[in-house]
């Protein structure tokens, strides 16, 4: 039997690596892969050439434009023009090809700021958005309604995952533009280099949050992919058709920059600037649709945040540790 030609939009980044990675291993897949040089996503006629030339069976959509509450509030223009085109020029043009499986990556900022805890994906589209990404997160409840759109008008088998607060191998540390857990451990690992006394961290530590580790993430991406279409379609409905991915656990920022300074070695104090954004007050998903369908998650958060530590000293060569 031949390999299924599997393509990874964007497979540099932290959820593309990871599952590439995973899909490597699985014999039965060859692994397609492009690199932004070598085609823009953006590009609506690039991609349909790129699906017309490269016979592809099946496709996991995990290329965005990604960012934490800085990243958002200072671009949110380029945040919603880039993630609609992005995945309206590949969900298109797969279909145009006759591509029948797909998996679209969103997030969990699709719903509402003050959604009843833990979120259903019952949730979607029942209150306002979080003002900090509100952009990001229309793109994202775009794609999928572009699936479900798809799957209803031409019996396509497109598919939606929407993972909580991602960390792991290839994550952002970039001091502004990071999200919460990879700005920490740079911000902790720093102060520990250079002996500060104290760490002031973002926000007054009050909100939770969940992480799940991206090699998780890639295994129940693959895990979903991989399901028959009549189980899925059993467990989701034409119109809500997302499976939220997540631990089903969550912790304060607070708790969290304890469980990094641990991590780290950092001794000093931990300070909160309550001034700045805390963003929606707790953001924990309800799993139970994934757990009745045979996947939880393997990797605890401490653990998860040491093996984070290690790839970022080993990774980053100005932050070895000395």
């Amino acid at each position: 039997m031949s390999k299924q030609r599997v393509f990874v939009a964007g497979h540099s980044g932290m959820v593309g690596s990871a599952l590439s990675r995973r899909l490597k291993d699985c014999d039965n897949f060859e692994l397609v892969v492009r690199n932004r040089s070598e085609l823009n996503l953006l590009d609506q006629a690039s991609v349909s050439l790129f699906f017309e030339e490269e016979r592809i069976d099946q496709v996991y959509l995990a290329a965005a434009k990604v960012g934490g509450i800085h990243a958002n509030n200072k671009y949110p223009a380029e945040f919603i023009y880039e993630n609609l085109m992005i995945e309206a020029n590949i969900i298109h043009s797969a279909h145009i090809s006759g591509i029948q499986k797909l998996l679209f990556l969103g997030s969990s900022c699709i719903y509402p700021k003050l959604a009843e805890q833990p979120m259903s994906e019952d949730a979607l589209l029942t209150g306002l958005l979080e003002p900090t990404n509100e952009p990001y997160a229309i793109a994202k409840i775009a794609g999928i309604k572009l699936c479900e759109s798809y799957n209803r008008q031409y019996g396509r088998d497109y598919r939606s995952v929407m993972p909580t607060n991602l960390y792991g191998p290839n994550d952002n540390f970039h001091p502004e533009h990071s999200h919460v857990l990879p700005a920490l451990i740079r911000r902790f690992h720093e102060a520990t280099q250079n002996g500060e006394a104290k760490v002031v961290v973002w926000g007054s530590g009050n909100p939770k949050r969940e992480f799940l580790h991206v090699d998780d993430m890639a295994s129940a991406s693959i895990h979903i992919m991989q399901l028959d279409e009549l189980t899925y379609k059993s467990s989701t409905e034409p119109m809500l058709s997302h499976i939220n991915v997540g631990t089903g656990v969550d912790c304060s920022i607070r708790e969290l920059a304890d469980i990094v300074a641990s991590v780290v070695g950092f001794s000093g104090k931990i300070e909160f600037d309550a001034s700045k954004p805390d963003g929606a007050p707790r953001k924990l998903m309800s799993v139970s649709r994934l757990s009745n369908l045979g996947w939880n998650y393997s990797i605890s958060l401490k653990q998860g945040i040491e093996k984070t530590y290690q790839w970022f000293l080993e990774n980053n060569k100005e932050y070895r540790s000395i």
